[in-house]
């Protein structure tokens, strides 16, 4: 659902520049907020796409360096697993 002219950090989300920036004018002082109001990393990439974009965003308005914004832990999603191996942990029952 992309709209011509906006710029969306956080695709799985939908999330623009335009709302990380308003956010930040608002008042957000960390990435943590932004996660908790927006959703951010928190789509299927889980952050691939947006942490680095969003981090800079942060930091261009707070006057630091990117390296200075605390980013919120990461955490990978579930593997996924072939029900055979699910099936391989049980094991043989002992007749």
């Amino acid at each position: 659902m992309s709209e011509k002219g906006k710029t969306y950090l956080c695709r799985c989300e939908d999330i623009t520049l335009e709302e990380i920036q308003e956010l930040l004018k608002d008042g957000v002082q960390t990435f943590e907020e932004i996660k908790r109001i927006t959703r951010c990393t928190m789509g299927p990439c889980q952050g691939k796409t947006c942490r680095n974009l969003i981090t800079q965003e942060i930091a261009k308005a707070r006057g630091v360096k990117p390296g200075d914004v605390d980013v919120p832990t990461y955490r990978a999603p579930a593997k996924p697993i072939k029900l055979g191996e699910l099936a391989k942990i049980g094991g043989e029952k002992d007749a």
